[in-house]
């Protein structure tokens, strides 16, 4: 089992979601307004100075699943630029 981290751009959400569903995905937890700062997306803090808001979004689920899910996100980072949204994979191991 696996874990992926999404971080993306709230202009973008509606966007993230569709890929979501579109791999069968429907369990998640998602984080609104946060912020920060990154290589190629710049800084978003919420603020004049530093606008911009971002979201988190985990979602776990069988290797499968979530290479199909990596693959999806890829191709919308091509059509949306590299900055809107960022993908992160990580191993579980169930504990309970």
């Amino acid at each position: 089992m696996q874990m992926v981290m999404l971080t993306y751009n709230v202009a973008v959400g509606d966007e993230v979601m569709e890929v979501l569903e579109r791999c069968a995905l429907k369990n998640y937890t998602k984080i609104d307004n946060v912020y920060g700062k990154g290589t190629t997306s710049g800084t978003h803090l919420g603020t004049d100075v530093w606008p911009g808001k971002n979201s988190l979004l985990f979602v776990s689920g069988e290797d499968g699943q979530i290479k199909q899910l990596i693959s999806c996100v890829k191709e919308l980072r091509q059509k949306i630029g590299r900055e809107g949204v960022k993908a992160f994979v990580w191993k579980l191991e169930e504990v309970t």
